[in-house]
C-alpha cells in the first residue's frame, strides 16, 4: 500500500478525479473536477472542471493542469500516479512528453492520499448543495 511518508515533496504527483460522480448544473451540464496532488504533502497543486461527457481532460486541458501544478515547485516530479479506473490518456501522454514516469495503480492504492480531500470536497462543496447531484 502506498503512503505519503514513502515520498519526498515533488518526487511524485497523483492525477485523479476529485468527485465520485458527475456534478450537475443546469447552466453548464455535468462535469467532473480533475486534480493533481503532491504525494508527500497531499497538497493540491491544480484542479479544473472538465465536462463529464468527455473521456477525461482534453490535450489542452491536460497541458494546462500539468503547467498549473508545475508552477508551485518550478520542476516536474519523477513519477505521476494515475488510477487505472479513470480515463486520463491525454494527461498520461503529456506527462510522458515531459519526461515523467507514469504509474497506473488502482484507486484503492491512492485512497491514503486522496480520501481526505475527497471527503472535504464533499462536505464543503456538496454538503449544503446536494441538489447538484440530483
Amino acid at each position: 500500500m502506498l503512503h505519503p511518508n514513502q515520498f519526498q515533496v515533488n518526487e511524485a504527483w497523483i492525477a485523479f478525479r476529485l468527485n465520485d460522480r458527475p456534478l450537475h448544473t443546469e447552466e453548464d451540464g455535468d462535469f467532473d473536477i480533475f486534480a493533481f496532488m503532491d504525494a508527500a504533502s497531499c497538497f493540491l497543486l491544480s484542479s479544473k472542471p472538465i465536462s463529464a461527457t468527455a473521456d477525461g481532460p482534453s490535450k489542452l486541458e491536460s497541458r494546462r493542469l500539468l503547467k498549473q501544478a508545475r508552477a508551485h515547485k518550478k520542476r516536474w516530479p519523477k513519477t505521476l500516479f494515475v488510477p487505472k479506473e479513470q480515463t486520463v490518456s491525454f494527461i498520461v501522454a503529456e506527462a510522458k512528453r515531459q519526461g515523467i514516469t507514469v504509474a497506473h495503480v488502482t484507486e484503492d492504492q491512492l485512497l491514503p492520499f486522496i480520501g481526505e480531500v475527497r471527503e472535504g470536497f464533499k462536505e464543503s462543496f456538496i454538503g449544503s448543495q446536494t441538489r447538484l447531484y440530483d
